[in-house]
């Protein structure tokens, strides 16, 4: 699925709130229609078992700000539906190296696959129908239909798809095509004619699909030498027909491709990197550890916690709805003893001489009494680089407004944050130039972790201490990656059932003096080798939230927090849909 350029009027934090909850939804109905779980968006990108998932049909890349949700469900459906009825090692086997012949092929088995919607999925197949129509008008809109290729490829898509089920075209589409398609039906009439007939067979129809999918790539090589290009398909396609088809003609051929192109993909080769990454400290002796509220005057810290107050009670924040919101989520019936004296239930052996003494009373059974609790532990790690001062006041009364109603339903909370002892490199980079700058130190920055409420700690205790994360002056760079694991080795000290890191941040690690001393970016690495690990483990849940940027590259659970308006219900319900995907995966 793609991105689309920024709506006129929009602003882009909106955009891209839009963009990630469309994502959101598509992937829960392919993952609803397909049975595959193991699908998600990550980075805007269509991830299958944990790898780039290719989308090779033209029509299957709607623009957000140009298409309808219509035409996002009609994707949604077509992706579930060649997740189910396509073999991909099968697939693999029939696709054919050339890039034109292999852009056909794969148009043809997406056509094939949602040929296939069932008649009880009406919707579906509406859905679908949209979709396709929507895309033939956006192609014809771009002129491309005047190019003698983009016509062809444009007529072949529309016959195969009236082919297989799709539906009569519209008159003026037939009077375009109709001299192309007399001319194609004379050089693939025979192979195109079983189509329907193999629909339902993924081998029978790979071998007439590849027999047309060669012949459209030698008649195109052919066009390509009449128009004087010695026969080099990438440049008889202008760039207008490639986007619009999708493809780009220069994929990995050969019967690895699938697996060529998700291993060649910028997020794979991240993730390979930060999986091998050897991250090293160059000296960790001067690391700190600090209750935060030790770093600040306390006459200073009173007036930040009353500016704190004042600042929550502006934005009217319903807190008895957002704990009953939060219970919802967190909570599960836990027992807390009996009732006696009901007339119904299991028998109070105690209450049996009343049925002697008075006849008429009934109340002699008891109950299990159950009340929801909370058996849960959440933690707030918090980005205290330079760059998150501007937000840190919206994210103070954020964090501080969740604590309170998570202690409410009876979860543990605890609020930490990360740092830099220096700017720009600290003692680590002191010791490093006097001993002669070795080559990749590794990290030359002492880290410095703040505990603003640790997990036993009620909120009403630690209320005034909560109010340190507006000491601005705390913050410097950040260690992201470092930071993820002192969290999750507090995190799991603790007992319960449910166990929640929420990251809160605004983009990648930063350390100065690390990034410039080291031939590879280790900070980000080591951030994407440990958030990784976490989501595999599963031991406790994980999902960041993106200040003013989206955090899907390295968090799977993650969601662009806007916070140029108030702090109203929306925003709240968008932290707890995120805690509820976290909780809900883990």
């Amino acid at each position: 699925m793609t991105t689309s350029p920024p709506t006129p009027g929009l602003d882009p934090a909106e955009q891209e709130r839009r963009q990630q909850r469309l994502e959101e939804l598509s992937a829960a109905l392919i993952r609803a229609l397909s049975a595959q779980q193991a699908l998600r968006y990550r980075g805007h990108r269509l991830e299958w078992q944990g790898k780039p998932y290719p989308l090779r049909a033209p029509h299957l890349h709607p623009e957000q700000g140009k298409d309808d949700l219509g035409s996002f469900r009609g994707v949604a459906d077509a992706i579930a539906l060649r997740l189910r009825h396509n073999d991909v090692e099968l697939h693999r086997h029939w696709l054919p190296t050339p890039p034109i012949a292999r852009l056909v092929f794969e148009l043809l088995e997406q056509l094939r696959v949602e040929s296939l919607v069932e008649s009880w999925h009406p919707g579906s197949k509406h859905n679908l129908h949209h979709r396709f129509e929507a895309w033939c008008n956006q192609f014809q809109a771009s002129g491309q239909t005047e190019t003698h290729i983009g016509l062809l490829l444009f007529t072949l898509a529309q016959m195969s798809w009236v082919q297989l089920g799709g539906g009569p075209l519209e008159e003026t589409t037939e009077m375009m095509i109709e001299s192309t398609r007399m001319f194609l039906l004379r050089e693939i009439g025979p192979a195109f004619g079983l189509l329907r007939r193999h629909r339902h067979d993924q081998a029978a129809f790979a071998e007439q699909a590849l027999s047309i999918a060669l012949c459209m790539d030698g008649l195109i090589d052919d066009l390509g030498r009449q128009q004087g290009t010695d026969g080099k398909q990438e440049e008889t396609l202008s760039e207008d027909t490639k986007r619009a088809f999708g493809l780009l003609l220069d994929l990995e051929g050969g019967d690895e491709a699938g697996q060529a192109l998700a291993e060649q993909s910028h997020h794979n080769r991240l993730r390979q990197a930060a999986e091998a990454l050897d991250y090293r400290v160059y000296d960790g002796g001067f690391d700190r550890e600090w209750p935060a509220h030790k770093r600040v005057r306390p006459e200073l810290l009173a007036r930040l916690r009353e500016g704190l107050d004042n600042r929550i009670r502006e934005q009217g924040i319903n807190l008895n709805v957002l704990t009953k919101k939060l219970r919802r989520l967190l909570a599960r019936p836990q027992r807390q003893g009996w009732r006696f004296g009901e007339e119904e239930g299991q028998l109070d052996g105690r209450r049996l001489p009343t049925l002697v003494t008075s006849v008429a009373d009934r109340r002699v059974f008891k109950q299990e009494q159950q009340e929801p609790k909370g058996d849960a532990v959440v933690t707030f790690l918090i980005d205290n680089s330079g760059s998150m001062r501007p937000h840190i006041e919206s994210i103070s009364m954020l964090v501080d407004t969740l604590a309170r109603a998570l202690e409410r339903v009876g979860a543990k909370v605890e609020i930490l944050g990360f740092t830099t002892g220096h700017w720009n490199g600290g003692k680590p980079l002191k010791r490093w130039q006097r001993e002669g700058r070795p080559a990749n130190p590794g990290r030359l920055n002492e880290r410095s972790h703040l505990v603003y409420k640790d997990a036993d700690t009620p909120w009403r205790r630690a209320r005034r201490n909560i109010a340190a994360l507006l000491k601005d002056d705390l913050f410097r760079e950040g260690l992201d990656g470092e930071a993820l694991l002192w969290a999750e080795q507090r995190l799991l000290a603790q007992p319960a059932r449910d166990r929640l890191l929420l990251v809160i941040s605004d983009g990648c690690p930063m350390d100065t003096a690390t990034r410039q001393c080291n031939e590879q970016d280790i900070l980000d690495l080591h951030l994407r080798q440990v958030s990784g690990r976490l989501e595999r483990e599963g031991r406790l849940a994980l999902c960041a939230l993106g200040v003013g940027l989206d955090l899907s590259d390295y968090y799977q659970h993650s969601q662009l927090l806007d916070l140029s308006r108030s702090l109203d219900n929306k925003v709240f319900d968008e932290v707890l849909t995120l805690m509820a995907r976290a909780l809900e995966k883990k």
